[in-house]
């Protein structure tokens, strides 16, 4: 596991390390894998059996075998971990453990004038996702904890299968150790709005507002009753009949998965290249595939790959959709309404098609909404500068609302 230092402070440090009601540490985390570890990573990924591989034809039943080859190719000639971790290593990066639970996090301090921000990412994203969100956000004044989920990246290990719900509990704990009564505000896409939207609902007083880019969560009996919401869920059963059968295996069977990939860094790569692919809002080559490598660099999808892969967080991460599954957090309560103030940005998502706002309004009070003109699942990698000032914009609203 990576090494941890518990003696010294960067100026970024939270709050001076102390001793929580649980006796709990917040911690200066260092990444450090160890040399075994990329050894091993490196031997499976030069061993790997190319000849075992047909091409069914490019991405019409997968993930595209010549882009998954040119992405390997980077991986075993050009890719250097080592430098990736001093890049990571200059963030303020902690950890502590909330109701026993190893919480890795990003915490850039602002000046106190806005109100502290959590951001969260999804499956198959990581806390890298909002690099490029902090120095501003932190300029405008506020507190920002980028948290890694529980099972992902540097939250290893869990103690157990953890669902949405669950995470919620855990993600404002820490919020609650950080800033004590302070409320605050919750981004996040797929996952990371899941756990946006249980945080609002179980704990409306701690929070100013939500803001997600994936809105999948309603009251048990909220209906389509227009016609253009009847269109719209007809539309997206088609699409999410041809993409959602990781969702099925990750949420039924996600240890059979794990046996896998936790064997085979490609294999992974490939399972979590497919939905970059899928996912994001990409051109379209003449035979029909993504165009990747128009948005993303070989550099930052390993980055990505590789904080599942080198802590073997790979097999972990798929747990929540298990958790979902056991929980039935997939809903709320039939007559659920969040009265936490929300904010959608709606990314013209390709898989999971932004939910009609009328539809939204059955469950949540929202406060904000834009229609993006583009970016896709990842949003906040994929268009930084279209998230941020969506961001800022709530964050506005929210303050006028409250003032």
């Amino acid at each position: 596991m990576p090494a941890e230092s518990g003696d010294d402070q960067s100026a970024d440090s939270p709050i001076d390390l102390f001793d929580d009601l649980g006796g709990n540490m917040i911690t200066p985390y260092i990444i450090d894998i160890p040399d075994q570890r990329l050894a091993a990573i490196r031997s499976r990924v030069e061993s790997y059996d190319w000849s075992e591989l047909p091409d069914a034809g490019d991405w019409s039943a997968g993930v595209g075998v010549r882009d998954l080859k040119r992405l390997v190719d980077y991986w075993q000639h050009s890719f250097d971990w080592r430098k990736v971790e001093r890049r990571l290593s200059q963030l303020p990066n902690y950890t502590s453990v909330i109701e026993g639970e190893r919480i890795h996090f990003i915490h850039k301090r602002g000046n106190g004038s806005k109100p502290p921000l959590l951001l969260l990412h999804g499956w198959p994203g990581s806390f890298i996702e909002f690099e490029r969100l902090l120095d501003p956000l932190v300029s405008d004044g506020h507190d920002v904890v980028v948290a890694s989920l529980p099972g992902f990246a540097f939250s290893t290990p869990i103690t157990g299968v953890i669902g949405p719900r669950r995470a919620a509990e855990l993600l404002h704990g820490l919020m609650s150790q950080l800033f004590g009564p302070a409320r605050y505000i919750v981004q996040g896409g797929d996952w990371g709005a899941h756990i946006a939207s249980w945080m609002a609902q179980q704990h409306p007083d701690a929070l100013l507002g939500f803001h997600i880019n994936m809105v999948r969560i309603f009251a048990a009996d909220a209906r389509p009753m227009t016609p253009a919401e009847e269109e719209f869920f007809a539309k997206q059963a088609v699409i999410l009949d041809w993409e959602t059968g990781y969702n099925h295996q990750q949420e039924t069977r996600p240890q059979t998965l794990g046996v896998a990939m936790a064997d085979s860094p490609v294999g992974a790569a490939g399972w979590i290249l497919e939905k970059f692919g899928q996912w994001a809002d990409l051109p379209k080559l003449p035979d029909g595939s993504p165009d990747l490598w128009s948005k993303f660099s070989e550099e930052d999808l390993l980055t990505n790959i590789m904080l599942y892969v080198a802590p073997s967080s790979v097999v972990t991460a798929t747990w929540i959709y298990h958790g979902k599954r056991l929980e039935g957090s997939d809903r709320f309560p039939a007559g659920t309404r969040v009265s936490v103030p929300m904010g959608v940005a709606a990314f013209p998502d390709p898989v999971f098609l932004p939910v009609p706002r009328s539809f939204v309004e059955k469950t949540y009070d929202v406060v904000h909404w834009t229609d993006m003109p583009r970016g896709g699942h990842f949003a906040a990698l994929e268009q930084p500068d279209l998230m941020l000032a969506d961001l800022r914009a709530f964050v506005s609203a929210v303050s006028a609302q409250r003032g």
